[in-house]
């Protein structure tokens, strides 16, 4: 899929000569090596490569997660590293959602409950959330589902919970590692129907970590990592199936 006006959008994402290091046992590993990358508000961005390349320190850094290094990284105009510690954590909470690959669902909260967390984290009403979360889980498929606990869902109703959790406080970037890859076919195609259609709200952006060619199409554009860097131009979705 393209998006004939996605020049004209605004910048969501603007990141030049990102660095990140790990010191693992007396080893030092550069995830990422100078990443440049730019994502519009209104577009949803898949980001592939093999295993270990750097997306996920990426998606990380661009979501306040992880520091940086070195380089610069702006989320609608806003730097993290120039932030305070509350003010990070208040810009997060109010314009990111992030979808974990280990889901980070609280075990001792309900589905419903476990989605209404980044309502209460800003002061929202429990009865609002509440209700919000459930409307939320219905739009995912988990209406029967809102008073179950995660230890009793399956890994892909998890994977649902976590998605609903993303979106349920209105972010204006959403921030997603391998979203489909506990679903199966139908219900992963739903999903990314779902996160399409919010993508397009407003002056929204999705970026995807995936390794699965099944929601390919879903995507406006898509690009490659490899050893810590974006590969040069961007790759049309219908070849990569």
């Amino acid at each position: 899929m393209t998006t004939a006006t996605q020049t004209a959008k605004k910048s969501a994402v603007h990141c030049r000569s990102v660095t990140k290091s790990y010191a693992t046992a007396g080893t030092k590993v550069h995830a990422l090596r100078g990443v440049d990358l730019d994502v519009n508000s209104g577009e949803l961005l898949m980001l592939v490569g093999p295993s270990g390349c750097g997306k996920t320190t990426l998606i990380s850094v661009v979501a306040g997660v992880l520091e940086r290094d070195g380089g610069e990284c702006e989320v609608f105009g806003t730097d993290f590293q120039k932030l305070s510690s509350g003010q990070r954590s208040r810009f997060r909470g109010e314009s990111i959602g992030f979808v974990f690959q280990a889901f980070n669902l609280l075990p001792s909260l309900t589905a419903a409950e476990n989605v209404s967390v980044p309502l209460l984290i800003q002061g929202v009403p429990s009865s609002r959330a509440q209700k919000k979360a459930k409307e939320l889980l219905d739009r995912v498929g988990l209406s029967d589902k809102i008073n179950t606990r995660p230890a009793q869902l399956s890994g892909g109703q998890q994977q649902r919970v976590a998605i609903a959790r993303s979106l349920v406080h209105d972010p204006r970037l959403i921030v997603c590692d391998e979203p489909t890859s506990a679903l199966d076919g139908d219900t992963g195609h739903k999903i990314m129907e779902l996160l399409r259609e919010v993508a397009l709200e407003g002056e929204r952006a999705l970026i995807i970590v995936t390794h699965d060619s099944r929601v390919y199409n879903f995507a406006d554009r898509i690009v490659r990592m490899e050893d810590g860097l974006i590969a040069p131009g961007s790759i049309d979705p219908t070849t990569l199936h």
